[in-house]
Order: structure tokens, then sequence, then C-alpha cells
């Protein structure tokens, strides 16, 4: 094997401190290891150290895509603070404000900058998709998941990860756009609000084909709960659910999204503890592979 890491080799690793710090047209990978809302099983704080650690033994160069990380600029910015608090709520408080000071006034949009948020729950997502929608305002949002998170709130919190979903349509306006697919565990009440308001696929060729149908220049950005795949072949995740997709249904949209304004994604719900194989660690990792490159492509 390779050895590489998902720090961009010629890249330095390091938390930046102000949006001047960032460069336009850059890639950039920040992780926000979080798990205070979730209602099963707990671990996936870990989740942005482990994609890490077990990058450094897999290989750089992608046999779907013909592309090689080693080819690509770059940069990890290490893990978000989640401060000093012992509240779920103000850590992810902490990290979230962290993320919109330095990504908010970035200006993604303008100076064509990408964000890949490494989790951590799900709930996590909400800055990161927060930012890009007011930096969008026609954007696609796709949801790969195995779960709705249309609830609002869960267990006592506003911003669970059962309701990151809900929080976002908080902040659609009228030329963004929901596509959820992968679906398969869900309250009544969210079954028919998807069904009423046309976001959710049933069939993968239905799924892919709404995201060939997107226009080419119409920005899209990925939320991706990894209990997307099926626990047979990842169960180091909170809260799984059978009759998931497989490896190769993500690399044929990501094959599609190659072609398209491809311009932010997170990538949450990683458990490493829970599957003492390491295995899961590795699938996230080459999942996370895939997006970089594919986002970096043409670059």
């Amino acid at each position: 094997m390779l050895p590489i890491s998902l720090q961009a080799p010629s890249m330095p690793y390091h938390m930046a401190d102000s949006a001047d710090e960032l460069s336009a047209n850059g890639l950039y990978l920040i992780g926000f290891g979080f798990d205070g809302t979730a209602c099963f099983r707990k671990g996936t704080r870990h989740g942005p150290d482990a994609l890490r650690d077990v990058s450094e033994d897999i290989e750089s160069f992608s046999p779907y895509q013909n592309l090689d990380l080693e080819d690509c600029q770059f940069n990890d910015l290490g893990n978000l603070s989640l401060g000093d608090s012992d509240d779920a709520e103000q850590q992810w408080q902490h990290a979230s404000d962290d993320f919109e000071r330095l990504f908010a006034s970035a200006e993604l949009a303008k100076n064509k900058i990408k964000v890949i948020t490494l989790g951590g729950e799900h709930s996590i997502s909400y800055a990161p998709i927060k930012t890009y929608l007011a930096e969008y305002p026609d954007m696609v949002l796709i949801h790969l998941d195995a779960h709705a998170d249309l609830r609002d709130g869960y267990l006592g919190y506003h911003f669970s990860h059962a309701s990151i979903i809900r929080r976002a349509l908080d902040h659609f306006g009228s030329g963004h756009e929901l596509i959820q697919y992968g679906i398969r565990s869900g309250t009544k009440e969210e079954y028919q609000w998807m069904r009423e308001n046309k976001t959710v696929r049933t069939s993968r060729e239905d799924f892919l084909q709404s995201v060939r149908d997107i226009p080419a220049n119409r920005p899209v950005y990925l939320t991706f709960d990894l209990d997307y795949f099926d626990p047979g072949i990842f169960p180091g995740t909170g809260t799984p659910e059978p009759g998931g997709e497989d490896f190769h249904s993500f690399i044929k949209l990501i094959k599609i999204l190659a072609e398209k304004n491809f311009v932010g994604a997170d990538v949450v719900e990683l458990s490493p503890e829970i599957d003492s194989s390491g295995n899961s660690a590795v699938f996230a990792a080459k999942v996370v592979r895939e997006l970089i490159l594919c986002m970096t492509k043409g670059r």
C-alpha cells in the first residue's frame, strides 16, 4: 500500500484563525467530533480522527475516477474546538459558532472555496448547511441517510441529530431544493411530509436521474449520513437500519456529481469503536477520498 493521509502532503495541518488564511479555489477538510445528542449508541465524536488514522494506510489512487490524491491540493484544518463546557448543547454551539465565524466570512461562493466537514453525529451538519444555503440561493441539498431527520427536535434537543433536515429547512429560500434518498426509517408524519413535498426518492434509478437532471451550473451540497449503507457492510454507526445501499451506488452518484457544480459536503455518523474490525473506518475514509477527488476534479 502507498501511505497517504487525508491531509494534503504539501499543506500544513492547523486550525485556521481567520478567513484570511483560506485561499480562493481551495478545498478544506474540517472535523467536528461531537455526539452529545446521539440517542442510541454514541462514539461518533471519534469519527474525524479515526478517518485520519486509517487514511494513512489506504491507496491514494481511485480506480473509479482514475484520479489520485497525490495530484490534488487540499488542506485539513484539524478539528473544531468544543470549548470548555461539559454541557452538550454548549459544546455544539461553541463549535458551530467557530465554523460559521471561519467560513461565513470567507465568502465561499465568491472565492470558490469548498469544504468537507467530518463528523460527528448528524447535528454537526447544521453549521455547514446553513452557511452554504446563505451563500448559494439556488442550491440543491442532497440528503443520503437511513433516517428522514425531519423531527422538530428530539429528546429535548432542538438541534438533534434526528432533526438536522428540519433545521436546515428553517433556512430554505424559494430557490433551494431538497432531494432525499436511502431513507428507510422515520415517523408517519415524516414520511407524509416527504411524499407531499416530493423530496424523497424511493428507487436508486429515480434518485440518480434526479441528480442527472440538475443543471450543470447549479450548486449542489451533499449531507451524507453513513448509515445510508447497509449495516451488513458498514456496522460502525450508532443507529443502523437494515436494507441499506452499497458502495457501488455511492460511486454511481460520484460519477454524476463529477459533472455538476459540487460545492460542499459533510460526512457523518462514523462511530469507529462500534466496529472493532476497523473496516467501517476504512470504508468511510474511502468515501472521503472519492469526495475529495470529485470536488477537486478540473482544479
